[in-house]
């Protein structure tokens, strides 16, 4: 198979779809990758690490998509880069689409094969391509929130961890998956107050066998909510809802009764954001105040440590990767996870919760391939 590795072009992002181990897997397999010129310059990874792994160096993403039938990359395909996307394509990358709609127009339009990296499964039921990015986010999420506490950032001035004599802030984790526990390691980590909350007791349970009274966990409500946001310094929201736009769980009537210059950090903002209050911003300019409270919302959280988050994406892929390679489009009716990571096909809308989210047809996976 021919494979493309365009230079991802969402601001500020370095990450890079394939790393040189993962393209040498590729090539020793008898299948040619041609990567963009200067693909991996952000972290460090040059034209001839891949020449001398066999990859071809392109000098324009045009020329990549021209040459490829599979295309991987890290983040959502940009506008320019849809518009370059044909029905003989896969594409194997992030991509979010419940809260995109121009996106995912551009994805039925372009009659390609679209597999998301956030809806892939694994054998327990977990997304096990998305972990190492929610650990990256979860654990970064502390680091932004500490930094927007700050008061030359806008915050109110608040050191996370204390000192002797002057209490640490209070951090309010909303959700206990792999974002909230990351979340919560870093914060504890730093001798934050903690309190977690969760719907799934389960998890709850988890959370407190591992930290026990170092945190405090609470199942997730209305009125949970409504008492723990109000006094929190540092608010991060890590719910998840696989493929579905994320639930607006904290309002602007809880933001209101926060103190100025406290901070919220919204994790899930790539599926839509669970603040009533959010909207995406990017690493350039990652905040605003609303409510008299910093919202920090970059939707690409990963990759302001993108050198990190590059090799822990591609050890998760990379099997996959192979698969699609061996046996193109055939993976998906032979691997039922891969399958699930299925959100377009030939101009059909493939995941359930993308469909009823923008009102598309749903078509499940299996049917759209028997379409085809």
């Amino acid at each position: 198979m021919h494979i493309g590795v365009p230079k991802e072009i969402k601001n500020h992002e370095y990450r890079v779809g394939l790393i040189p181990a993962a393209v040498l897997e590729l090539t020793r397999r008898g299948h040619q990758v041609f990567v963009e010129a200067g693909a991996g310059e952000g972290i460090s990874i040059t034209d001839q690490h891949f020449i001398d792994v066999g990859a071809k160096i392109l000098d324009t993403a045009a020329e990549v998509f021209a040459a490829a039938d599979m295309i991987v990359k890290v983040k959502e395909p940009q506008a320019v880069e849809r518009a370059m996307l044909e029905e003989r394509h896969i594409l194997f990358t992030y991509l979010h689409l419940a809260p995109d709609a121009p996106q995912t127009e551009d994805l039925v339009a372009s009659g390609a094969t679209c597999i998301a990296y956030e809806t892939v499964t694994d054998s327990s039921g977990r997304l096990p391509l998305l972990a190492p990015m929610s650990e990256v986010a979860g654990r970064l999420s502390i680091q932004a929130g500490a930094h927007c506490l700050e008061k030359a950032s806008g915050g109110c001035g608040v050191l996370l961890g204390g000192v002797p004599g002057v209490s640490p802030a209070k951090v309010t984790v909303i959700g206990g998956g792999v974002v909230g526990y990351n979340a919560t390691r870093m914060a504890v980590g730093v001798g934050a107050r903690v309190v977690v909350l969760d719907r799934n007791l389960d998890v709850l349970r988890h959370l407190d066998a591992l930290f026990g009274s170092q945190i405090e966990t609470v199942h997730s409500n209305a009125d949970s909510l409504a008492q723990h946001i109000p006094d929190a310094d540092l608010v991060i929201g890590g719910v998840l809802i696989p493929g579905a736009a994320a639930p607006k769980l904290v309002t602007r009537e809880h933001l209101r009764g926060m103190r100025p210059g406290s901070v919220v950090v919204d994790v899930a903002i790539d599926q839509g954001g669970c603040f009533e209050t959010s909207r995406a911003t990017t690493h350039a300019d990652p905040t605003y105040i609303e409510e008299r409270v910093v919202h920090y919302c970059v939707a690409n959280m990963p990759g302001a440590v993108a050198r990190t988050s590059t090799f822990a994406l591609n050890h998760a892929t990379l099997p996959f990767t192979l698969k699609l390679a061996e046996l193109g489009r055939d993976a998906l009716s032979q691997d039922i996870h891969l399958l699930r990571g299925l959100n377009v096909h030939r101009g059909m809308v493939t995941y359930e919760e993308v469909a009823q989210d923008l009102n598309y047809e749903y078509v499940t996976p299996e049917q759209a391939l028997a379409k085809s």
